[in-house]
């Protein structure tokens, strides 16, 4: 049995295998324990009555888990009037994402996202950690760099171009 059909064990048995490496996304994200705790727990009763929405072809059941848990450690800290600006992108936020134990897949996905972040300069790479790892909003990256929201949204366009192309040949390679 899966999840997805409503079985116990199974959802237990993902818990079990995630719920401790996924924490410490939450607690990364949200800096307080008990946010952390917070989103971990909405993130599962989620997870447990969406998960039959999980399509296998769109990608591995392990990262569906890891953005469910992400967007709740996000919105959790949104819910609680704390915004992300002012938070600084760790000096190992590349490591951190190419951690082989932060996902079940032996971090093979994640490897080959931290290759390619590598590829982009350092402005793209701030701006892509702090817009989708970290959560910060366009407006709050764009008084962050004193630059136009438009000019931010036009390089964490072209940035995830970059990526894209970057993990498609990763992909065919």
């Amino acid at each position: 049995m899966l999840t997805a059909d409503g079985d116990n064990r199974a959802f237990a048995t993902l818990y079990g295998l995630m719920a401790p490496k996924l924490f410490g996304l939450c607690l990364r994200i949200t800096r307080k324990r008990e946010l952390a705790e917070d989103a971990l727990q909405e993130a599962f009763v989620h997870i447990w009555r969406e998960a039959w929405r999980f399509d296998p072809e769109r990608g591995r059941a392990s990262a569906w888990v890891t953005v469910v848990v992400r967007n709740r450690a996000v919105d959790v800290l949104r819910k609680r009037g704390r915004g992300v600006l002012g938070r600084e992108v760790g000096d190992d936020a590349l490591a951190v994402i190419a951690d082989p134990k932060a996902v079940t897949d032996g971090g093979v996905e994640l490897m080959a996202l931290a290759r390619c972040l590598g590829r982009l300069d350092d402005r793209g790479q701030e701006l892509v950690l702090l817009a989708y790892y970290e959560g910060w909003t366009r407006e709050e990256l764009a008084e962050r760099i004193g630059a136009p929201v438009n000019s931010v949204k036009t390089w964490l366009r072209r940035g995830l171009a970059m990526l894209r192309l970057c993990l498609e040949e990763v992909g065919r390679g």
